[in-house]
C-alpha cells in the first residue's frame, strides 16, 4: 500500500479507537493490538517526515474529556509514556538516557492498569482531581473522587502539591460489582480498569462511594517551597504526608538490573491483588529529568515496559450462542481448558458473527486464544495448517436460543437481538424498565421484589404484574400488610398511563421515549400501532428505517402479541389519551435544565415544557431564556451566571406553571 494512503488509514484507525477507549470507555481492541497500530504509525511518519502533520495522533496524548463533566486544565500536562516490548528496546532506552545525561539511577515501578489522575493539594487541602482527558484538559472529578478512602483530604502538612496517580478496582471488587450487576440485570463491565473508569464517570458521587475504588500515587507533578534530588525522595515524602504511594518502586544501579526487576514483577502478577499491564522505568535523577525534557507527547526520561497477551494454542469444542441481558446473542467457543495468565479458560467470546467470519472460525479448529485486558479470552487466530476437513462452520441463528423469538441483525449493527418480551434471559432488565418513573411508573416495584417474583415464578413477562394477588405478595421478604396493598395500588394505578408511556415500557430495541410519544400521537392506539407497515413509521418525524424496523419486528412476534392482548385483558390503557387543554405559557422559551430536580425526571420536565409550548437544549447559550437547576449542578450553571441567564430552582418552577410567577 502507498506510505501515505496507509499513514491515512492507520491514523483514522487509531482516532477510532481513542475514542472509543478515553471518551466511550468501550475499547474494541487489546491494548497490544492498538500499541501496534501507533507503532507503526509513528516509524511510517520516521520514515516519511514530510507525511508528519501537527494533528497525527502520534502528536496526541489521548482523547478528549466527557460533557458530562467540567473541562479542567492541568497544572502540568500528563503525558503519556513511550513503549518498549523487548530488551532490545529497554537497552536502547538505556542508551539514549546516558548518551544525553551520563550513567544514572533508574526506578522500576508497577504500571497499575486503571484510571490515570491529577490531584491538586493547596496549603495541605485536597482541591481539585481531575482525570487525565487528552493530557491538557482533563474533567473534574473532584467529588468522586473525594469517596475514595485512600485520597488524604488534608496532608500532615500545610504544602501545596501538585501529584498524579492511578485509580483502579481491586480484581475481589470488581468480581463482587458484576455479581451485583448481573443479578440487577444490568450490563456487566468487561474488566476492572472499564469498571474503575465508568465507577469515576458517574455523575451522581454516591454511586462512585458505594464501587469499592482505590489508589495509587506515583508521581510529584509540582510542589511549592521544597526541593527533592530524587524520585525515590519525593516518594517517601508523599507517602509520609499521607499518600497512598506505588507499592513496587525499586532503586537499579543500571539497565540489567532494571531487565531482572521487570521479569520479577512479571512473575508476581498474577498473585497480586488488582491488575498490572506491565513495568514503568525511570531516571531517579531530578536534575537530569529535567536535563532529558520531553517530546510534544511523552517525557525522554521515562518508559512503559509492555507485558504481550499471553497466547496458547487450543482446540473449538463447539460454538454456543448466549443471550444478554438486552436481548443481544453472542457467540462463545466452548474450548479444550488451557492455562493463561493464571486462570484456565474453557471458554472465549467470539464476539459476533462478523468477526468469526473474518476470522473464519469452525468447530474443531486449532486457534491461539489470548486474554484481551488480561479478563476477556478471546479467539484471535486460527491454525488454518492443522485442518483435517473434518471442522465445521458456524451458522448464527435467526431465532432466540432462550425463547425462540426471532432474532433481528438491525442494518449497520454486527449484533443480532432477541425480539421477545417473554425472553428469560432478559425478564429481569425488561421488568424493571416497564416499572420505571418514566414508562408505566409503578411505585414500589424495584429490582429486588422483581427478583423474588421471577425467583418464585410468580411472574413471568410484564402482564403477569397486572394479575398479583395479596397473597403471592406476602410471602415476599420486607412485604407487611401495608406495602402490598400499597404496591396493589401502583399496579392498578399504571393501567391508566399513556400510550406512549406503554410504549416505551415494552422495551422495544431504539425506541426511546421521544419516539414513542412520536409514534403514539400519530397512530393514537394500540391497534393502530400493531397493524402499522414499515412505510407507515418512516414518514413520520424523527423515525428513521432501523427504528422502524426494529418496531414491525417486535409486532411481528407472536408472544409480544399475546403479551399485549393479556396487558389489555387486565385493563391497561391502549389508546392516546386526549390531553388537558394547558395554557401554552412557555410559548417560545428556551430550557436547560442541570442537575438532579427533586419532583420530576429529566424526561417528565422536558414534557411539561414541551406541551406548553417551550423548547428544551442540552447547552445554555444567550438564546436561553431559563435555567432550572436541580441538586448538584454542572457547568451550565456557572455559564448561565457568566451569560446572566434567568436561573430557576423546583419551587420557582412549580409557580410559573400555576401562572404565579413568569
Amino acid at each position: 500500500m502507498d506510505p501515505k494512503e496507509r499513514i491515512k488509514e492507520l491514523r483514522e484507525k487509531i482516532n477510532y479507537h481513542n475514542y472509543r477507549y478515553y471518551v466511550l470507555d468501550q475499547p474494541e481492541i487489546s491494548d497490544y493490538e492498538y500499541d501496534m497500530l501507533m507503532r507503526e504509525l509513528i516509524e511510517l511518519e520516521e520514515k516519511y517526515p514530510e507525511l508528519k502533520t501537527p494533528d497525527s495522533p502520534s502528536q496526541r496524548v489521548g482523547g478528549e474529556p466527557l460533557k458530562e463533566f467540567e473541562p479542567f486544565t492541568h497544572v502540568v500536562p500528563m503525558l503519556s509514556l513511550a513503549n518498549a516490548f523487548s530488551e532490545g528496546e529497554l537497552r536502547d532506552f538505556d542508551r539514549r538516557v546516558r548518551e544525553a545525561v551520563g550513567d544514572v539511577e533508574y526506578v522500576v515501578e508497577l504500571k497499575i492498569d486503571g484510571l490515570s489522575v491529577e490531584l491538586i493539594y493547596e496549603k495541605g487541602i485536597f482541591t481539585v482531581g481531575s482525570t487525565r482527558g487528552d493530557g491538557i484538559v482533563g474533567e473534574n472529578v473532584t467529588q468522586n473522587l473525594k469517596t475514595i478512602k485512600s485520597i488524604p483530604l488534608r496532608l500532615k502538612d500545610d504544602v501545596s502539591l501538585v501529584v498524579r496517580g492511578e485509580v483502579f478496582m481491586p480484581r475481589a471488587s470488581f468480581e463482587k460489582l458484576n455479581e451485583e450487576r448481573e443479578k440487577l440485570g444490568e450490563s456487566l463491565f468487561a474488566n476492572p480498569r472499564n469498571a474503575a473508569a465508568g465507577s469515576l464517570r458517574q455523575l451522581d458521587p454516591k454511586v462512585t462511594a458505594k464501587r469499592d475504588l482505590d489508589i495509587f500515587i506515583f508521581n510529584l507533578q509540582k510542589i511549592e517551597g521544597r526541593k527533592f534530588k530524587t524520585h525515590i525522595e519525593t516518594l517517601e515524602f508523599l507517602n509520609e504526608q499521607g499518600f497512598k504511594i506505588i507499592p513496587i518502586h525499586k532503586k537499579c544501579s543500571n539497565i540489567d538490573e532494571v531487565i531482572k526487576e521487570i521479569e520479577e514483577i512479571r512473575n508476581l502478577r498474577d498473585k497480586l491483588p488488582y491488575d498490572i499491564d506491565g513495568a514503568v522505568v525511570k531516571v531517579n535523577d531530578l536534575e537530569k529529568r529535567e536535563i532529558l525534557g520531553q517530546t510534544a507527547k511523552d517525557p525522554r526520561w521515562a518508559i512503559a515496559f509492555k507485558y504481550p497477551a499471553e497466547r496458547k494454542k487450543t482446540k473449538v469444542l463447539d460454538i454456543i450462542v448466549q443471550v444478554g441481558r438486552t436481548g443481544a446473542l453472542t457467540p462463545t467457543a466452548i474450548l479444550e481448558p488451557v492455562a493463561i495468565s493464571g486462570s484456565v479458560v474453557s471458554r472465549a467470546t467470539l464476539h459476533n458473527e462478523d468477526y468469526i467470519k473474518e476470522k473464519d472460525i469452525r468447530i474443531g479448529d486449532t486457534v491461539i486464544v489470548q486474554k484481551a485486558g488480561e479478563i476477556i479470552p478471546e479467539v484471535v487466530e486460527v491454525v488454518k495448517e492443522e485442518r483435517t476437513g473434518q471442522e465445521r462452520e458456524f451458522v448464527m441463528p435467526d431465532r432466540c436460543p432462550e425463547c425462540g423469538a426471532l432474532a433481528v441483525r438491525l442494518l449497520g449493527e454486527a449484533i443480532r437481538r432477541c425480539t421477545g418480551l417473554n425472553c428469560p434471559a432478559q425478564l429481569l432488565r425488561g421488568i424493571i424498565h416497564f416499572a420505571s418513573k418514566d414508562a408505566m411508573d409503578i411505585e414500589g416495584l424495584g429490582p429486588a421484589i422483581i427478583n423474588q417474583l421471577l425467583s418464585k415464578g410468580l411472574i413471568h413477562n410484564i402482564a403477569d404484574l397486572y394479575y398479583l394477588k395479596y397473597e403471592d405478595l406476602i410471602q415476599l421478604e420486607r412485604m407487611g400488610d401495608k406495602s402490598v396493598k400499597n404496591l396493589l395500588n401502583a399496579i392498578e394505578e399504571s393501567k391508566t398511563r399513556d400510550l406512549d408511556r406503554l410504549l416505551f415500557g415494552l422495551g422495544i430495541n431504539l425506541i426511546g421515549s421521544k419516539a414513542a410519544q412520536v409514534i403514539a400521537e400519530h397512530f393514537k392506539t394500540m391497534d393502530n400501532i400493531m397493524k402499522a407497515k414499515f412505510e407507515d413509521f418512516t414518514q413520520l418525524p424523527d423515525i428513521g428505517p432501523k427504528m422502524a424496523r426494529s418496531i414491525v419486528s417486535f409486532f411481528a412476534e407472536k408472544q409480544n402479541v399475546e403479551i399485549i392482548e393479556k396487558l389489555k385483558n387486565a385493563g391497561v390503557n391502549m389508546k392516546k389519551i386526549p390531553k388537558e387543554k394547558v395554557n401554552n405559557i412557555f410559548e417560545g422559551k428556551t430550557f436547560v435544565l442541570t442537575g438532579a430536580l427533586g419532583n420530576y425526571t429529566r424526561e417528565e420536565a422536558t414534557r411539561i415544557i414541551e406541551e406548553r409550548g417551550g423548547k428544551v437544549t442540552n447547552s445554555v447559550s444567550k438564546k436561553t431564556d431559563y435555567v432550572l437547576v436541580g441538586k448538584d449542578p454542572g457547568s451550565k450553571l456557572k455559564k448561565a451566571q457568566e451569560l446572566g441567564i434567568k436561573i430557576i430552582d423546583e419551587k420557582q418552577f412549580e409557580e410559573m406553571l400555576k401562572g404565579e410567577n413568569i
